[in-house]
């Protein structure tokens, strides 16, 4: 069942103009895991995140630890998975577990910058899973734009381009990810006399990299974006918000609707 949805950013203009018609989440057994690196902030993330699932009407169960993973009984009875859980260590158990969870049995993931898209470092099944993995945020916090690309998905539909002051990531990507937002790295970024071993950084001046996309894994429906360093950086900018919590919704009907298709082998082109 679609919910029709029509946002309004913090100046009171509507997102869209037609009726966006995303999944209820009334109803969804959502698992919420965060931990790991504090600077990505997963306490606030979490305070801010489930009192909002729960709003919409989702089941929560959260955790400090990655153990519902290894826990059959909790995986096969959830429909999402939302994780905050930059770096760390996933155990093979906790790892095949949440991965034959969506895979294998349709159950989503959705998640944000680290604390998704640069968990388990040593764990390359799992990059396969999210469709990429950071490498870089050269400069640190820095202003940069977000670009939305794709204007008819649902997700990002209405949406406007925005400019964020945060962590610009630069990822290594699957290819067949369906990319929804991107952004251009200037390459300018100071010269590191403390990492003598850091390059000049103009040699990715131009480079286009996916911010947002959403992808299938096995049967199972993924949702990620990089966006999302702190709370307050999205908080501060309605349309990345209103992306994240959009995807956050897409992906919770992975059991109840049809798989999206829409690989595009773009290195046969």
């Amino acid at each position: 069942m679609a919910l029709p949805l029509t946002a309004i950013s913090s100046d009171t203009e509507s997102f869209v103009d037609d009726r966006i018609m995303l999944p209820k989440l009334q109803g969804r057994k959502v698992l919420f895991t965060y931990g790991g690196w504090d600077g990505h902030e997963p306490i606030k993330f979490a305070e801010y995140f489930i009192p909002w699932l729960k709003s919409e009407g989702a089941e929560v169960q959260s955790f400090t630890t990655l153990d519902p993973y290894a826990d059959k009984t909790i995986m096969d009875n959830i429909d999402l998975v939302v994780q905050l859980y930059t770096m760390s260590k996933i155990t093979k158990e906790q790892e095949h577990g949440l991965l034959e969870a969506i895979g294998r049995k349709g159950t989503a993931m959705a998640g944000w910058h680290g604390g998704m898209g640069d968990a388990f470092r040593e764990n390359p099944d799992y990059q396969f899973m999210v469709g990429g993995q950071w490498v870089a945020h050269p400069g640190g916090v820095i202003d940069y734009d977000v670009k939305i690309v794709d204007h008819n998905d649902e997700v990002t539909k209405g949406l406007k381009d925005f400019t964020m002051k945060s962590e610009q990531y630069y990822m290594h990507i699957d290819p067949n990810v369906k990319v929804l937002a991107t952004t251009k790295f200037s390459g300018k970024v100071p010269v590191d006399d403390t990492n003598t071993w850091l390059p000049d950084f103009s040699f990715i001046n131009g480079t286009v990299i996916p911010v947002t996309w959403k992808k299938m894994y096995g049967k199972g429906r993924v949702f990620y974006t990089s966006v999302g360093h702190n709370l307050q950086h999205v908080l501060d900018k309605p349309d990345a918000l209103e992306m994240m919590k959009r995807g956050i919704r897409w992906a919770s009907a992975s059991k109840y609707e049809p798989a999206e298709k829409w690989l595009s082998p773009v290195y046969g082109k």
